[in-house]
């Protein structure tokens, strides 16, 4: 990963195409940003797979935008959106995929936005252009032997706490960061998205290293919270999904809010006892495929914990849906967040027949990086309090599965 003040050059004359050269800066998107062509956040990647990759922008006016990319600092190639035969445009906020690229290679990129000053039915006058740096990103190999991952929850619009809790990692390498849910407390606007989540992440490792989201029940709150899912990239496009990393098959499940559907403060705009037997039909048919089957360890992250979180509805809702098809299909572990206190609890015979880990709460000395490393023997969990200490760990030894 480069260093992030040489990453941070903030205002750097670039070259326009058909524009004037302007200086890409990276502006607080409290300062005036609405009439200004500018980066409100450096590049984002998600959904990486061995064949591609999402890579994830916004800024300041409506633009033109696309992605310069190669296999080398020279780029050489270009992609931009298509949808039903429109390229994508007079857009902020930008998703752009990249396709055809080889597993387990190296690319380098850079994104760039050319402002549309004026967009009538037959006239389209354009501005300037900016483009970021130049970043660097690894695409998913094919069958790889191993895999690595970080976890971070309940963050509670804390940004400081992302770096703090990243910077903590160790010197080994990872694959990607999971974020377990309730980064935030609500969902208002954009710039909450942007300052409390996108920069933070972008400042320490998301340019280059992807991340994986699944909201928890605080993601569902707030007039802005329909908005939300437009900011990031699941695999398969919905809120709950599965993948494969190497030895390990994630199910990740969206659990939804804590208290019934029909509690005052959800003014009746929320069903999500439904929306959890839909996961729990999908969640089965998940388990039952070759890929869960053949997998050397199966993962479920989700927010809420089927147990040690008390006696909440969705707490409930999600033990009487979800542990019987963790214990019929063998799950091997789950990792949670939610009750604001971390803990490691093995298996229960009679109840979990699987260890269930709980990521910490938002507070200082409640705060946890969880750290996940697995090959097709052995994966083990470690747990670090915000001032470094372990607080928790787990090992688990391969079934035989995945040979």
């Amino acid at each position: 990963m480069k260093d992030t003040n040489a990453r941070r050059r903030f205002l750097k004359q670039l070259t326009g195409t058909g524009a004037a050269a302007v200086a890409a800066e990276l502006l607080p998107v409290t300062a005036g940003w609405e009439d200004r062509h500018v980066f409100l956040t450096q590049p984002y990647l998600q959904d990486p797979t061995p064949n591609g990759i999402v890579v994830r922008w916004i800024t300041g006016l409506p633009s033109y935008s696309w992605v310069e990319w190669g296999e080398s600092p020279a780029l050489g190639q270009r992609t931009h959106s298509i949808t039903n035969g429109l390229v994508d445009a007079y857009n902020r906020v930008n998703r752009i995929a990249l396709a055809g690229l080889k597993p387990g290679a190296t690319y380098y990129y850079r994104v760039c936005s050319k402002a549309i000053t004026e967009f009538k039915p037959y006239q389209l006058t354009y501005g300037d252009t900016i483009r970021s740096d130049v970043f660097s990103f690894r695409t998913v190999a094919e069958h790889p032997d191993s895999v690595s991952w970080l976890i971070l929850n309940d963050i509670h619009d804390r940004p400081q706490s992302i770096p703090h809790l990243l910077n903590m990692r160790g010197p080994e390498p990872y694959d990607f960061v999971f974020f377990n849910g309730d980064v935030f407390d609500f969902q208002e606007n954009e710039q909450q998205i942007v300052d409390h989540m996108l920069r933070p992440c972008t400042d320490v490792f998301a340019s280059e290293t992807p991340f994986v989201y699944v909201r928890g029940n605080h993601e569902t709150r707030g007039c802005f919270r329909s908005q939300w899912q437009d900011y990031f990239s699941n695999p398969g496009g919905r809120e709950y999904f599965s993948f494969v990393r190497g030895p390990v098959h994630f199910t990740v499940i969206d659990t939804g809010e804590d208290k019934p559907d029909d509690t005052p403060v959800y003014a009746g705009i929320v069903d999500f006892d439904a929306y959890r037997r839909e996961q729990a039909v999908w969640a089965e048919e998940v388990m039952q495929s070759q890929a869960y089957r053949s997998a050397a360890f199966r993962v479920v992250l989700m927010h809420i914990p089927n147990y040690y979180s008390g006696e909440w509805h969705g707490t409930v809702h999600c033990r009487q849906l979800f542990d019987p098809l963790f214990n019929k299909y063998g799950v091997d572990i789950a990792i949670s967040g939610h009750t604001h206190q971390y803990g490691v609890h093995p298996p229960v015979e009679g109840r979990h027949r699987y260890p269930i880990i709980i990521g910490g709460g938002p507070q200082d000395g409640k705060r946890t990086l969880i750290k996940v490393g697995a090959d097709r023997q052995r994966l083990e969990l470690t747990m670090l309090d915000d001032s470094g200490k372990k607080v928790g760990e787990y090992e688990l030894r391969s079934r035989g599965r995945g040979k």
